[in-house]
């Protein structure tokens, strides 16, 4: 009974000891020998102090502190194309098209049910050339919500029954991307990757053709009628963005007195180390700031 009595004080007396613990603040301090440096010269970080772990931040695009944290940015969304149009009296006689709440149900009945934008006069079209470049066309007048950030795009083809034939197009190309505020480019989709899908509303035979290469429409001889055909992509997330990242140079087991790095463009960077202690009991952190200026 003694025995138990002194266990279960001596296991008191440890963990209020242990309660009364604290984690301490980490210690470091930053220097460099100048605040200006001329791009493409090694940059030298000195240390004084060892926290448990450091992380530096460069303040280059998509290595930015204060957007560590941030999924979603005012991006740009931007397309670019090649098309060809042959065959027949050549008309432009198609169009591009935005949706941003297009259920992706690829029908005529959710199609109509959605709200398309013609957004034709921003491209430059073949009038009979091959490969001709659209263009880097910006969808960010169009964009949703935060809440609601999908978009859609599409390709409407229409054409008459005529004594000529229909216009024969081909889009050769397609590109999608999002660029950030700060003018980070991420790639969403190339033509094999962009999720084509067709509706068919007049003239079921003559569709498009999908392919990981091209977008075909045949359109059709003098005797065919009237035809209208959609061709359109999975949905683009035009707000969402990965947070930016910082590169980790120590932890717990490693000591370091020093950091290198090379600034290679030039610019004002706010550098930032993001040092912790982190303990059982929790963990604190400290942030240390400099400005550096880089010169061509």
């Amino acid at each position: 009974m003694k025995f138990t009595i002194t266990y279960i004080v001596l296991l008191t007396l440890l963990i209020t000891s242990c309660a009364k613990v604290k984690t301490p603040e980490p210690n470091l301090t930053v220097t460099t020998s100048s605040n200006t440096y001329k791009a493409g010269d090694t940059v030298t970080f000195n240390f004084a102090g060892n926290p448990d772990n450091i992380i530096f931040y460069s303040g280059e695009i998509g290595h930015n502190y204060e957007y560590r944290k941030r999924t979603k940015a005012s991006n740009d969304l931007q397309i670019q194309f090649r098309s060809f149009v042959s065959f027949g009296v050549i008309a432009q006689n198609l169009q591009l098209m935005v949706s941003n709440n297009f259920n992706g149900t690829a029908d005529q009945e959710n199609l109509e049910k959605a709200t398309w934008t013609d957004i034709s006069h921003l491209a430059t079209w073949s009038a009979g050339a091959d490969q001709v470049n659209s263009g880097v066309i910006s969808l960010k007048p169009y964009e949703g919500t935060d809440e609601n950030s999908v978009m859609y795009v599409a390709f409407r083809y229409t054409d008459t029954q005529k004594a000529q034939g229909q216009n024969r197009w081909v889009i050769r190309t397609f590109s999608a991307d999002n660029v950030t505020p700060e003018g980070a480019s991420t790639n969403l989709a190339v033509m094999s990757t962009a999720g084509w899908k067709a509706v068919n509303i007049k003239n079921a035979a003559s569709v498009w053709t999908i392919t990981s290469a091209q977008l075909l429409m045949y359109g059709g001889a003098a005797t065919q009628p009237d035809n209208e055909d959609w061709v359109i992509t999975k949905a683009f997330d035009s707000k969402t963005v990965q947070p930016d990242a910082g590169i980790a140079l120590k932890n717990i087991s490693k000591t370091m007195d020093s950091y290198s790095y090379v600034f290679n463009t030039p610019g004002t960077y706010r550098v930032v180390f993001e040092s912790s202690a982190v303990r059982y009991n929790g963990e604190n952190r400290k942030v240390n700031e400099l400005t550096l200026t880089i010169t061509p």
